[in-house]
């Protein structure tokens, strides 16, 4: 248990620690520490490798406009979610915490390499990228250790549960028992069922909604900018039928329920297109980065202000945490988010070389994870090889190449690829 008195509105028992530990420095809150924690971690810095929409290192038509990796998306994430989480009355520290943590997991080559590692972990508790996270922050990183082994970053129950955007284990989805979406591995449901010790079945905490609000807006924005800058929107396509029906198509396709009216995606995108500070045309110019960037922060603080001004319509004007609320979105504001989700699905995820090279990243991650399993502890890491000599059976050895492959960069496994194949 924390030395330190718990925040306001947050009772003993959300900042409790799997491990008890003392506090190092008196006055900071367990919020502030769990967030320093995840900050300083080697697995945040790893994300700067680790692809968002297009590869790290990939060519952009502006010299300055470098397209962003999952940890620039982190940073942004969390300071949209520290703001948001401030002003519904959530401790700002904890909802950045759980905003820089919520991509841990995720493997090189994103939710390409997530999907190959799946197929690859079938047989062992399979593979997604918000169950790995929950166990990297509780097993995987290195930070602090019991006589029983490795407890990660030791945070707080309340950082661990804003973390996790699903809280339930594999094929009990509350609602769609085929979902895909899980949030713990059956290894880890000690410290998970720690965690959700005082909810309220699998409902998902405040602060873990605030995070994927936030996640939501921080990528749907920041994936329509870095598509104009490099030049593959072309805004004017917007006002064009058959492009606009093709981005209605992709919406209810991946991001709106399949029922979805393609008449509601057009309304909510003239919404968008009527605004004075839409980016109606962009020529990499200074002017035009400026009026794009502008753009940017008015998407933001629409879809904030309409969240927080719906959620306190909802719920009053005190502070709203943990169980005491429900993170209240506008349909109309989902939906001008999927657009814009859907508007770089089409002209940036959808560009025929960005399929070849994801055809290429499944052949790397197939073939690391057969070669991995031929030759281990050979190709394994210090750390994971001592895991791999300690594990009792096949299926826990089989984990463990999982879990070294997760924490990959992508230049790093193609380098280790490359070593383990003989194809360098």
């Amino acid at each position: 248990m924390e030395g330190t008195a718990p925040p306001a509105a947050y009772d003993p028992m959300s900042v409790a620690r799997w491990a008890a530990e003392p506090d190092k420095r008196p006055g900071r809150t367990a919020f502030q520490r769990d967030r320093a924690r995840v900050l300083h971690s080697a697995a945040l810095r790893r994300l700067a490798g680790k692809t968002q929409v297009v590869t790290p290192g990939e060519h952009s038509q502006v010299w300055d406009a470098s397209p962003r990796t999952r940890l620039t998306h982190s940073l942004e994430c969390a300071q949209v979610g520290r703001e948001l989480g401030a002003a519904l009355g959530c401790d700002p520290d904890l909802v950045e915490a759980a905003c820089l943590s919520h991509d841990l997991g995720h493997p090189p080559f994103g939710h390409n390499g997530e999907q190959a590692l799946n197929e690859f972990a079938e047989d062992c508790g399979g593979f997604e990228g918000n169950a790995q996270s929950l166990r990297l922050l509780t097993r995987i990183e290195p930070k602090r250790f019991t006589p029983e082994g490795s407890v990660g970053l030791n945070l707080t129950r309340a950082t661990l549960d804003a973390a996790t955007k699903y809280p339930w284990p594999r094929g009990a989805h509350p609602t769609d028992p085929d979902s895909p979406k899980f949030g713990v591995y059956e290894d880890d449901r000690p410290v998970f069922d720690w965690v959700r010790e005082d909810a309220p079945g699998s409902r998902i905490c405040f602060e873990a909604q605030v995070m994927d609000w936030s996640d939501d807006v921080a990528y749907s924005v920041h994936d329509v900018e870095d598509g104009l800058h490099a030049g593959h929107i072309d805004p004017g396509c917007l006002h064009a039928e058959p492009e606009r029906r093709e981005v209605f198509a992709v919406a209810v396709g991946r991001y709106v329920p399949a029922d979805t009216d393609p008449g509601e995606l057009a309304e909510a995108l003239d919404r968008l297109l009527a605004q004075e500070w839409w980016p109606h045309g962009y020529d990499g110019t200074a002017v035009a980065q400026a009026r794009l960037k502008d753009a940017t922060s008015q998407l933001i603080g629409r879809f904030c202000l309409a969240a927080e001004g719906a959620t306190r319509q909802a719920f009053g004007s005190g502070r709203l945490t943990r169980y005491a609320a429900e993170l209240v979105v506008p349909r109309s504001t989902r939906m001008e988010c999927a657009v814009l989700k859907a508007v770089a699905d089409r002209y940036v995820m959808q560009r025929a070389e960005q399929e070849l090279l994801r055809a290429d990243q499944r052949v790397v991650v197939v073939e690391l994870a057969e070669a991995l399993t031929a030759r281990a502890p050979e190709g394994l890491d210090p750390q994971f090889r001592a895991l791999f000599d300690r594990a009792p059976d096949d299926r826990a050895r089989k984990r463990v190449i999982v879990d070294q492959i997760a924490s990959l960069t992508d230049a790093s496994a193609r380098s280790l690829h490359a070593r383990l194949t003989g194809q360098g």
